[in-house]
């Protein structure tokens, strides 16, 4: 059995209007266009959908049992059509984003903010989260993609390369090291250091130490703490110096701090967009990540790079 969309139309239609020249003109075909299509729907069914004569037709005993389910599947299969239509167009749809808590108080409400004034119907769900968590977060599907330092790779997984950064120093406006010129990491072996635990201060050490200026540093730590928001606090209460991204700028702002890059050696962290790989974002996540990479092209710091 084969019936196609063309006929369950044409069936409708002749149901409604009881005639042949009015379906087939609301259809925009010939008459013996829709009489073929009624036809072949009555010989793939086995049934007589319309008891016609000279003066009218209309609808079978089994024709009037069949109508209101035919019709319904058109009217669900419009609702389909118009549900993809607004998707696409972006007049409806959602978007959930896994991010770090640092970036997602800094570089991500900005963006949520010119992607919603655009498209005000997309729902935006910002997940901030540790870093660890980011990974974790784009396998369950948890999240359409998420945005992070660079992580040993999955194969479940797909990575693009969205911005890399040098680390900065953080430190008081009157602090020493604001005057010395060039600032390098050699410059901090004499003040105490605030630094994330975890992965940040064990690839930070295996960064430095790969360098030829590893032998020469010993970066001990008096602070490990979780989050960059307690680390500048500390900073700000003279508990020591802190390095993080430029990214940062507006929380070190906010603590009257100061930010200045490293040198010798000159210390890059890359941040990537995770996916699911085999898998398609929607129109609105996709419009997304887009408006993402859009946004840090427009901005000299973080320096955006090409997608990979």
């Amino acid at each position: 059995m084969n019936i196609s969309l063309r006929q369950l139309r044409a069936f409708v239609e002749l149901a409604k209007t009881e005639s042949f020249t009015v379906a087939a003109q609301n259809l925009f075909i010939t008459q013996s266009a829709l009489s073929s299509l009624i036809k072949q729907m009555e010989l793939s069914l086995g049934l007589q959908l319309f008891d016609r004569s000279t003066r009218r037709v209309q609808l079978s005993n089994v024709g009037q049992d069949l109508y209101p389910l035919v019709d319904k599947i058109l009217l669900d299969l419009g609702s389909v059509l118009d549900e993809a239509a607004n998707l696409k167009a972006l007049k409806k749809g959602q978007v959930r984003i896994a991010a770090p808590q640092l970036l997602s108080s800094t570089i991500f409400p900005e963006v949520i903010a010119q992607f919603q004034q655009q498209y005000p119907d997309v729902q935006v769900q910002l997940h901030d989260c540790g870093v660890e968590q980011v990974a974790n977060k784009v396998l369950t599907a948890e999240v359409d993609f998420g945005v992070g330092p660079e992580r040993d790779s999955s194969a479940d997984i797909h990575s693009s390369l969205l911005f890399e950064s040098p680390f900065h120093l953080v430190l008081p406006a009157d602090h020493p090291l604001q005057q010395q010129e060039p600032l390098t990491w050699q410059h901090l072996q004499n003040y105490p250091l605030i630094l994330l635990q975890g992965q940040f201060a064990k690839r930070l050490s295996g960064d430095l130490d790969s360098t030829e200026y590893g032998p020469e540093l010993n970066l001990r730590p008096a602070h490990l703490v979780s989050f960059m928001s307690t680390a500048l606090s500390m900073v700000n209460s003279g508990l020591g110096l802190t390095v993080c991204m430029p990214y940062a700028k507006p929380l070190v702002d906010l603590y009257g701090l100061r930010m200045r890059q490293l040198h010798s050696p000159s210390v890059y962290r890359r941040f990537y967009v995770y996916e699911r790989s085999a898998r398609t974002l929607s129109p609105a996540a996709e419009q997304f990540k887009n408006a993402l990479f859009s946004y840090l092209a427009s901005h000299s710091e973080p320096k955006q790079k090409s997608q990979a």
